[in-house]
């Protein structure tokens, strides 16, 4: 399907002049891995379905914009008339799943068939639920065939006998799916060359003013932190003035702030400051259409981040953009990311050792680290709040009880922390 998408993909995403990138899988919940591999380098994301697409969001890693290929409509009429033209099938009387009830009555009534005898599991769960749903009015004698969004679902029902067609959508689909993308790939290119600006205010400076600090220590400090927000600017095509005495203005686009504030997430310029200079600073972070308008925001976020600690971005309507709880945590945060770090560590020695992949579960987590599975747990999770690892999908089974929650050791910040020391 991914190749069948590319091939149709030059010419039908109009004037926009989108470049499209593979990314193939052999089974929908490793599209969440996809994703995840691919970043921030994504302008948009097509899914070959609904399926994987509802995998990705569940996991939380769409962090741009993102749509699938429908397989309502005109796929499901397509599949109604091969069930139709085939004395195997009875599409009155079937079973349906993750496409809403809704879009199915529509579609029948479309092509007036009757709905009475047509059951509808809406939710997307795992191969093995949706398989039993299928399997258990088919052998209730309640339905005489299964219509499945799901390619895994429709080879188990196959294996056992069970009368299957599996949804497949319609070029038009493709096409009509991927201008759409292409529209949110410029929408989000036009949002992230928006005017931001940072306001950064210096309360060092702020103070002094009312002390009797040497003037020439004050100018020195001034000059050398304008060198570094300069320094800083510098890395992110973006320009940085002096405003008064002891404030400063970073003028850059949206896109650029982002990636300074991993996705608004951490006031940027903050550590290194602290770092080199050894002083504490306060921004904020506005978005706007004009120099004047985004100023005006960034002044308002700078005083609600000194006023109540709420934000420290808003956008050009004035909205906030991320809660700013990242600075007082941080220092209580300190001795647990040493922890995490810890265990990051001894996992991945225990995994050089018996060159296994980066991929754990609790049990596996805790024969290598000595603890218990819950505990090993615990530490998993540890790992994901601080960065050091990614849940993926859980691994489906076919035995009862909760699936394996597997996940993915980010070792390469190892990598960077070493190189950075």
């Amino acid at each position: 399907m991914v190749e069948r998408v590319m091939l149709m993909g030059p010419g039908s995403t109009g004037p926009l002049n989108a470049r499209l990138i593979a990314a193939a899988y052999r089974d929908e919940q490793e599209a969440t891995d996809k994703v995840v591999r691919l970043g921030s380098a994504i302008d948009a994301y097509l899914f070959a379905s609904p399926v994987p697409y509802e995998f990705a969001r569940k996991a939380g890693v769409l962090t741009m914009p993102a749509t699938f290929v429908p397989l309502g409509g005109a796929s499901l009429h397509e599949a109604l008339l091969r069930a139709t033209l085939d004395e195997r099938f009875d599409p009155t009387r079937a079973s349906l799943d993750v496409l809403s009830r809704a879009d199915v009555v529509e579609a029948y009534s479309e092509v007036d068939l009757p709905v009475d005898g047509i059951h509808v599991h809406e939710e997307l769960t795992n191969t093995a639920q949706l398989t039993s749903f299928h399997e258990g009015l088919w052998r209730r004698k309640a339905t005489k065939m299964a219509i499945t969004c799901v390619r895994g679902v429709a080879e188990r029902l196959e294996a056992i006998g069970v009368p299957v067609i599996r949804l497949r959508p319609t070029n038009a689909g493709v096409r009509s799916a991927l201008q759409t993308a292409g529209l949110l790939g410029a929408h989000h290119r036009l949002e992230e060359a928006q005017l931001g600006v940072v306001v950064v205010d210096v309360p060092t400076l702020r103070d002094s003013s009312r002390r009797s600090t040497p003037r020439y220590w004050r100018e020195e400090l001034r000059l050398s932190l304008h060198r570094l927000l300069l320094q800083e600017a510098h890395r992110i095509n973006a320009t940085a003035h002096r405003l008064d005495d002891h404030s400063f203005m970073v003028t850059a686009t949206r896109g650029s702030l982002v990636t300074a504030t991993e996705g608004f997430r951490q006031p940027p310029f903050v550590e290194r400051i602290k770092a080199e200079l050894g002083i504490a600073i306060e921004v904020g972070i506005g978005m706007g259409r004009t120099t004047q308008d985004a100023e005006s925001h960034a002044r308002a976020a700078l005083n609600r981040a000194q006023a109540s600690r709420q934000s420290f971005a808003v956008d050009r309507e004035g909205r906030s953009l991320v809660p700013a709880q990242r600075a007082p945590a941080r220092q209580s945060s300190e001795p647990l990311r040493t922890k995490g770090r810890e265990t990051l560590v001894r996992l991945s020695e225990k995994i050089a050792e018996e060159d296994g992949p980066l991929v754990v579960d609790a049990e596996n987590a805790g024969r290598m680290l000595g603890v218990t599975s819950r505990t090993a747990r615990r530490l998993l999770r540890t790992l994901v709040e601080e960065g050091l690892a990614w849940p993926l999908p859980p691994n489906r089974t076919l035995q009862p009880g909760r699936p394996r929650q597997l996940y993915r050791l980010i070792v390469e910040k190892l990598d960077k922390d070493a190189a950075g020391k």
